[in-house]
This record gives C-alpha cells, sequence and structure tokens, in this order.
C-alpha cells in the first residue's frame, strides 16, 4: 500500500511546539536554580559569625547601661544620705570614677529631681550636690513635721525590760525581776505608756499576776514585720565577740597616740637640751693651783 501523507496545518504545529519549548526552557531554569541558590547564600560558618557579632555589638551598650545605671544609683544614694553638700571631687574619688563621667550624672540627676512630680530636689549648694525638699513644699512639709510623734527615747533599764518581755513573752513581773534582779514596776508602766507592751492575761498560779507581751507598736518601733525577725542568741553572741575583739585594736591605737603624743612632746624639750652648750670650765689662776 502506497504510504498516505498526512498533512497537518500550520497553526496546530506551531501549538504543538511551543509547549514543549515551554517545557524546556523551565527545565533549564530549574537546572540553574539551585546552582544561584548555593552561590548566593552564605555559609553556615560566615552567618554563625556575623550573628555573634551581632550579639556582641548589642550587648556591649546594654552593659554599658548597667553599669551606668548602677554609678548614678551609688551618687544618688551618696546624696541623699549625707548631711553636707558633697562635692566632684569627693564623690568622684568615692566611687573611683572619672569627674566627667560623675558631673554629667549629677546633672541629668538634677534635672530628673527637678521634675514636677518629684518633691525632692538635688541642688548645688556651697561647691557641692545635696539632696533638699523643694522651697514651694517648705510650708506643708513643716507642718507635718510638726504633727509628727517624737523619736522614742528608751532608759537601759526600760530596753532591758522590754527585750525579757521580747524574748520571754508572755511573761509576768516576778519572772522579770527574777532575770534582771532590780525591781520594775515603774518601767513597765513606761512601757504600758509608751503602748510597747500590753496585758496579755493572768497566769494560772498563785496570785495570778498579769502576764505582759510586746504589741504592734513595739514592731513597728523596731522595723519587724513579726517576732521572728528578732536576733537569736547566737547573734548576740557574735555581737559581743566582735565588740571585744574591737575594745584591744581601740585601747592599742589610742596607747600608740598617746605614745606618739608624748614623744612629739619630749623631742623639742631634748632637742632644746642638746643644743644648749655646756657651761665653761672656769680654770683657777696659776698661783692657786696646788
Amino acid at each position: 500500500m502506497d504510504e498516505m501523507e498526512v498533512n497537518t496545518p500550520p497553526g496546530e504545529a506551531d501549538e504543538t511546539a511551543e509547549p514543549a519549548a515551554d517545557v524546556a526552557v523551565e527545565a533549564a531554569v530549574a537546572e540553574t536554580e539551585p546552582e544561584t541558590a548555593a552561590e548566593t547564600a552564605p555559609p553556615e560558618a560566615a552567618m554563625e559569625e556575623v550573628f555573634a557579632e551581632q550579639l556582641v555589638i548589642a550587648e556591649e551598650p546594654r552593659a554599658e547601661d548597667a553599669d551606668r545605671a548602677q554609678i548614678r544609683a551609688l551618687i544618688e544614694a551618696a546624696v541623699y544620705i549625707t548631711d553636707e553638700p558633697l562635692s566632684l571631687q569627693q564623690i568622684a574619688a568615692a566611687l573611683n570614677h572619672p569627674i566627667d563621667k560623675v558631673h554629667a550624672i549629677l546633672e541629668e540627676l538634677v534635672a530628673e529631681y527637678d521634675k514636677p512630680e518629684h518633691g525632692l530636689a538635688v541642688r548645688e549648694i556651697a561647691g557641692g550636690y545635696k539632696m533638699a525638699t523643694k522651697p514651694e513644699h517648705h510650708e506643708a512639709i513643716r507642718t507635718f513635721v510638726r504633727n509628727l510623734k517624737p523619736p522614742l527615747r528608751l532608759s537601759l533599764a526600760a530596753l532591758e525590760t522590754l527585750a525579757v518581755v521580747a524574748y520571754k513573752q508572755p511573761v509576768t513581773a516576778p519572772e522579770i525581776l527574777e532575770i534582771r534582779g532590780v525591781q520594775g514596776v515603774g518601767v513597765l508602766k513606761t512601757l504600758l505608756d509608751r503602748r510597747l507592751i500590753a496585758a496579755a492575761g493572768r497566769k494560772n498560779v498563785v496570785g495570778k499576776p498579769i502576764l505582759y507581751r510586746t504589741t504592734k507598736e513595739f514592731l513597728i518601733q523596731f522595723g519587724l514585720s513579726d517576732l521572728s525577725e528578732l536576733p537569736t542568741l547566737k547573734e548576740f553572741e557574735e555581737l559581743g565577740k566582735m565588740a571585744l575583739s574591737d575594745e584591744p585594736e581601740a585601747a592599742a591605737s589610742a596607747t600608740d597616740a598617746e605614745t606618739a603624743a608624748s614623744v612629739e612632746e619630749s623631742a623639742p624639750t631634748e632637742a632644746a637640751a642638746s643644743s644648749e652648750e655646756p657651761p665653761p670650765v672656769e680654770e683657777p689662776p696659776p698661783g692657786e693651783e696646788s
């Protein structure tokens, strides 16, 4: 049989050729994309190094800010607690920081406390810096201070009695007498009047003596949240040992000072005595020699 020729229309041949070309182009692009990504993507070690550098750069200002904030807090506390104005030189020497840095921080504190929401101000007085109330609040503060209670002052006997009540409560007056060895009726009345102790019922023994305990006012005056914050006997013993160890040093330093003073006083006298020339010896006339 003779072969039959099939004539394809020109439009259909173009349509079948175009998808084949598109497929070839997409395959070529797909082959080149991994190579391009591999070339453009930085190595893993380089990425870690860049990240570490960025982390160090971010941490350096943070550490510097924390250091500056701590210095500022120390300067603020120093200016607050001192009665006399502190000079730049004093603060810089105490904190071991440059004067320029201390001065810049002080200026920041002055500007911060100058804001109306602060009742205190950091002022430059007599060549130094001091914290004080703002002048516009003087009258209100003066009225407030007048209405304050006077500071608590107790005698040694009152402190001893109060300590016995605090550590032995509830305790009776005879028990306090037995511990202290002296009568303390007047002292108990003083502590009752100051509301540092109060009656806590009666003890069920002969005579039914009154029991005493400490009050909330006692906690307030001594800055305690509860009785568990009272110093223990061990802490008292350690404080006593520290006081005893300090006494010989103080006595030795006092003795050294007295010795140095006596040496200084005697030195001019010895110098004057050594500088004086001995009196001349008179020789007898020739005729009187024996």
